[in-house]
């Protein structure tokens, strides 16, 4: 069984700074790409950055210049670095991982529980 566990979101006031981290674990035999999607009350989920096994990186562009994904392949990790934060920003934030189990031939879409950033103005 695979699990996603997301932590790092809270309260910032406006032009602070948050940090986002998802552990991967459980019988995970590869990981291809791993991300961020946030999602507003009342608007659709939607990809904020992604970052791929091999370290290229995809950028919502409303998040381009602030954010920053980062990835620790040895301990299954991804992390968003949410700098100069808005309040636009305030959202749900799940973590996203596109992985091969140890019981399966197939990759598939796993997600976290979601965590709450709220951003004040």
């Amino acid at each position: 069984q695979v699990q996603l566990v997301e932590s790092g979101g809270g309260l910032v006031q406006a032009g602070g700074s948050l940090r986002l981290s998802c552990v991967a674990s459980g019988s995970i035999f590869s990981i291809n790409h791993m991300g961020w999607y946030r999602q507003a009350p009342g608007t659709r989920r939607e990809l904020v950055a992604r970052i791929t096994s091999g370290g290229s990186t995809k950028y919502a562009d409303s998040v381009k210049g602030r954010f920053t994904i980062s990835r620790d392949n040895a301990k299954n990790t991804v992390y968003l670095q949410m700098n100069s934060l808005k309040p636009e920003d305030t959202a749900v934030y799940f973590c996203n991982a596109l992985l091969r189990s140890s019981a399966s031939y197939l990759s598939n879409d796993y997600w976290g529980q979601g965590t709450q950033v709220t951003v004040s103005s």
